[in-house]
């Protein structure tokens, strides 16, 4: 799938614009969520007789949840950026220690903020969000750095991933909401211009090298140090007391729900081995295979976004 953006600058204005080609149809969002057969009644009777004798759920959410508001995941199949391209997701390492890599992530997560951060929850986001307000819904984890259950109001909530929402600087700690960073890359860039292909899955695009060898990035406005997403880069590692966080939620939950995502990344897989060692049914709502498969009592293959606003959670 090839997609094209573009951004032009109007001095007039003393603002950038996108190119009306940025907004993404019904059509091009459905390009992103894979094949699944259609729901089987007897299995949403099945989870509905899950949730309704959870008392202390605990949900865990995946990239899964997310394809649905338009956003790529990495692993699925056919649609999964691994299956349509061959980029892969940028190392933590490479990160810290290159300053050109910092350059052309940056540069590509600016092009690909304004689509990524207007995105929008889904009805699986509103029907978690439903089921926290109601009581049912004891704490929610999430992998995803989209920020998508946030503005659906979910409030029992860790970002075990963090959240591209924020910045982080990676000498002093300060952080900033991204929409501030946008401002100053706008500034230091005021000419600059690129014509990207692709959507990748935590914000940014595809762009040459040519186009980024130009760009600007900014320093953090306290100490100058460098500047990174609020996230967890693969090869990083999630905070440990925030992992310790999370184990506790899972020993004080009676039941567990995983949500869009194969567990295939052992910062999530470890709580279902947590869950399992407490005896906690566990049930998995995934389109394809996942890691625990085998250690869940019931699991459906069926979009997030159709059969979770199906529950009644009273």
């Amino acid at each position: 799938m090839k997609m094209s953006f573009g951004l032009t600058f109007k001095s007039a204005k003393g603002r950038w614009i996108a190119n009306p080609s940025w907004q993404c149809s019904k059509a091009s969002i459905g390009l992103f969520v894979p094949a699944s057969p259609p729901l089987d009644p007897e299995k949403v009777k099945e989870l509905q007789r899950f949730i309704t004798l959870s008392k202390r759920l605990l949900v865990m959410t995946g990239a899964g949840i997310s394809t649905e508001s338009g956003i790529p995941d990495y692993r699925s199949e056919k649609v999964g950026l691994y299956a349509r391209t061959d980029r892969r997701p940028i190392q933590h390492g490479d990160f810290v220690r290159s300053a050109p890599i910092r350059q052309r992530y940056w540069a590509r997560n600016f092009v690909g903020w304004p689509q990524f951060s207007s995105h929008q929850p889904n009805p699986a986001h509103w029907a978690l969000s439903t089921w926290e307000k109601l009581g049912k819904l004891y704490w929610l984890v999430t992998q995803n750095v989209d920020a998508l259950h946030t503005k659906a109001g979910s409030r029992r909530l860790t970002e075990l991933h963090g959240c591209m929402h924020r910045v982080l600087c990676l000498d002093c700690g300060e952080q900033t909401p991204r929409g501030v960073l946008q401002e100053r890359f706008q500034v230091l860039n005021p000419t600059w211009s690129a014509e990207a292909y692709g959507l990748a899955p935590d914000g940014d695009v595809f762009l040459s090298e040519e186009q980024v060898r130009s760009f600007q990035v900014p320093s953090c406005v306290q100490c100058g140090g460098h500047l990174k997403p609020d996230v967890v880069f693969f090869g990083d590692t999630v905070n440990p007391d925030k992992v310790d966080f999370v184990h506790k939620r899972v020993k004080e939950a009676d039941s567990l729900l995983v949500v869009g995502s194969s567990l295939q990344v052992y910062s999530s897989y470890r709580f279902i081995l947590t869950a399992r060692e407490k005896k906690l049914p566990i049930a998995i709502l995934n389109i394809g295979p996942t890691r625990s498969d085998d250690l869940a009592c019931l699991k459906l293959n069926s979009r997030c976004g159709e059969l979770l606003p199906l529950i009644d959670p009273r």
